[in-house]
């Protein structure tokens, strides 16, 4: 298990950057299959990135291009770098991990960032 605490979101207007961070507890991050998700008010919790524990990436068709997911084992931490950022990305931001298959979901979450972003 691992303690999740994300920071770095805030208020930006359209078009704007901001990068979210996941910084992780724990010895084992390095293992751990990484992910981003997002929930907007009224809406479903949605997948928005992912980084294996071997740096493969994968991402949303709502994000490819804008969002870039990284993480820096050293620090026991993931990143989000969102640029070119629009007023439907605004939503919660939540971190999550998972030392086993994605596919059996992420067991791991932390507590959320709000990104709000103004038109």
């Amino acid at each position: 298990q691992v303690q999740l605490v994300e920071s770095g979101g805030g208020l930006v207007q359209a078009g704007g950057s901001l990068r979210l961070s996941c910084a992780a507890s724990g010895r084992t991050f390095s293992t751990y299959n990484m992910g981003w998700f997002r929930q907007a008010p009224g809406k479903e919790r949605e997948f928005v990135a992912a980084i294996s524990w071997i740096n493969g990436v994968t991402y949303a068709d709502s994000v490819k291009g804008r969002f870039t997911i990284s993480r820096d084992n050293a620090k026991n931490t993931m990143y989000l770098q969102m640029n070119s950022l629009k007023p439907e990305d605004t939503a919660v931001y939540y971190c999550a991990g998972t030392s086993g298959s994605t596919k059996r979901g992420y067991d791991n979450w932390g507590q959320g960032t709000q990104v709000t972003v103004s038109s």
